[in-house]
């Protein structure tokens, strides 16, 4: 069973969301993706200052079973990447809801988070 914590927001392509108290989004992938990829062994974040469209392929994870692209769950700007996933790929595997963050995005519209899905919607969408 995935762990799904019920404070985050999710998109059916397994990206979670996390609005931090400034507005940015935390942005990273799911504990369920990182179990069905495997050992992740490389990384790729969008570049600082990005600017992102809803369900744009912006990051690619690698494991040693297949390269997956992420999306960005809602339009923004890339205003910080976790740069201790390049020599820790690990980290998505480990702890994908803390120290494996992938981005902080700045929102186009703060809005488009609520239509996203929460824990439990996502839950039916892996079931």
């Amino acid at each position: 069973m995935s762990n799904i914590p019920t404070d985050l927001k999710y998109v059916a392509s397994h990206e979670w969301i996390k609005t931090l108290p400034d507005g940015t989004l935390l942005i990273g992938i799911t504990d369920h993706a990182q179990a069905a990829l495997g050992d992740l062994v490389f990384v790729e974040v969008p570049q600082v200052g990005r600017v992102l469209k809803a369900d744009e392929a912006c990051a690619v994870v690698e494991s040693v079973k297949a390269a997956s692209d992420v999306y960005s769950p809602v339009a923004g700007e890339v205003v910080a990447v976790n740069e201790a996933l390049a020599g820790a790929p690990e980290l998505l595997n480990s702890d994908p809801y803390g120290e494996g963050w992938m981005w902080k995005l700045k929102p186009a519209n703060a809005a488009d988070v609520d239509g996203l899905l929460d824990a439990a919607g996502y839950a039916k969408s892996i079931a």
